[in-house]
């Protein structure tokens, strides 16, 4: 039987993928945040009285389809860096499989 070498897991990859996976959560926040504001601004400035629940239910509604274009290529990378991560973690995963079949 010969002996694979054990697949190793990419320690940066993991933390850069934990590092940007919050960087995005928090790029979308601030937006919903922003709109929240926006939206009971411009509420107020008409002199209109709309509870801030509700312009915070209307700035979830536009920040949703909205962070998808805003934050598009930091969705991408964090979309490929978990594809990558996971990929890794697979492979070692089977490689472990592997070994204990062969004891």
């Amino acid at each position: 039987m010969s002996e694979t070498p054990e697949p190793t897991l990419d320690p940066q990859l993991r933390a850069q993928v934990r590092k940007d996976f919050l960087l995005y959560g928090l790029a979308r926040l601030g937006l919903f945040l922003l709109l929240t504001v926006v939206i009971a601004l411009l509420a107020l400035a008409i002199g209109a009285h709309v509870p801030l629940v509700m312009s915070a239910l209307l700035a979830l509604l536009i920040a949703f389809p909205l962070s998808m274009f805003v934050f598009k290529n930091l969705r991408a990378r964090v979309t490929r860096e978990v594809a990558e991560w996971d990929a890794q973690r697979k492979t070692h995963k089977q490689w472990v499989k592997t070994q204990l079949e062969g004891r």
